[in-house]
């Protein structure tokens, strides 16, 4: 897999895991209490691992992904079956093709969301 779809992919885990912890609501407490951890803290520490792994993107790419980030989109999705499941448009053979081995940033052409398939 390309190194920096590597990247975007990790960093879109991490911001996942942190919607997660900030939305806990009424079960926070009992999470804290449970885990024995400080989940302010737990999200401090993935704010600076997701600016670092954001850091070793280049900067055309960091832009996009600031992009989705601010509209609430992921800025990484997969393709199943030749369809974008960030707009859910077909995307062509010939993408489809490059897409499938994973080994270069490829971007949907109508969207702008990077694409990825799912080794099957």
């Amino acid at each position: 897999m390309h190194p920096q779809l590597e990247l975007l992919l990790q960093i879109q885990d991490l911001k996942a895991q942190r919607r997660e912890l900030s939305e806990s609501g009424g079960g926070r407490a009992l999470e804290e209490q449970e885990f024995n951890i400080d989940l302010d803290e737990a999200v401090t520490q993935l704010d600076a691992r997701i600016e670092e792994l954001k850091q070793e993107l280049p900067p055309q790419v960091r832009s996009r992904v600031e992009r989705f980030v601010e509209t609430g989109g992921r800025p990484v999705v997969s393709v199943i079956n030749g369809i974008c499941y960030g707009c859910f448009t077909a995307v062509s053979t010939s993408s489809v093709a490059d897409i499938s081995r994973n080994d270069a940033l490829n971007y949907c052409e109508n969207c702008g969301r990077f694409l990825y398939v799912i080794p099957g």
